[in-house]
């Protein structure tokens, strides 16, 4: 599995979003100057989001996103699995139902799964909150 940048660009957008969570909505300017990414490649992020319920959007004058929910109900695993679709590490496991016609014989489709499941547990466990608040515990000076 190899996050792309739509991925990885997505998650830096909803964290800006949160960073920036009583600022109202913030247009896709700023966030793109803040996060030194491509407004355009923004534009084409933002629905996706969008449809998935992760942001809100508002037209005109004072228009922007902003997070839908709180950054504590906004996990990882969520944000990846909107932009990037299927998370699974091997093309058997990509649906709910496995129709590899070697799968009663596989000896290693034990490990996949348990790969799966490491992957998809540890995602979900990490919110924009825990991102937000890892980021402040660097704010010490030694």
């Amino acid at each position: 599995m190899k996050i792309s940048t739509k991925g990885r660009y997505a998650l830096r957008l909803l964290i800006d979003l949160a960073q920036h969570n009583d600022s109202g909505f913030i247009t896709l300017k700023d966030i793109a100057a803040r996060q030194n990414i491509s407004k355009k490649y923004l534009e084409q992020i933002v629905p996706i989001l969008t449809k998935s319920q992760m942001v809100q959007s508002n037209r005109g004058f004072q228009g922007g996103y902003k997070l839908s929910k709180s950054p504590d109900q906004i996990c990882v695993y969520d944000v990846l699995v909107a932009t990037e679709g299927n998370l699974s590490c091997v093309a058997c496991l990509d649906s709910d139902i496995n129709t590899c016609p070697r799968k009663e014989d596989c000896a290693t489709l034990y490990i996949y799964e348990g790969l799966n499941q490491v992957i998809k547990t540890y995602l979900k466990g990490i919110t924009l909150q825990d991102i937000l608040s890892h980021e402040q515990s660097f704010d010490y000076i030694i």
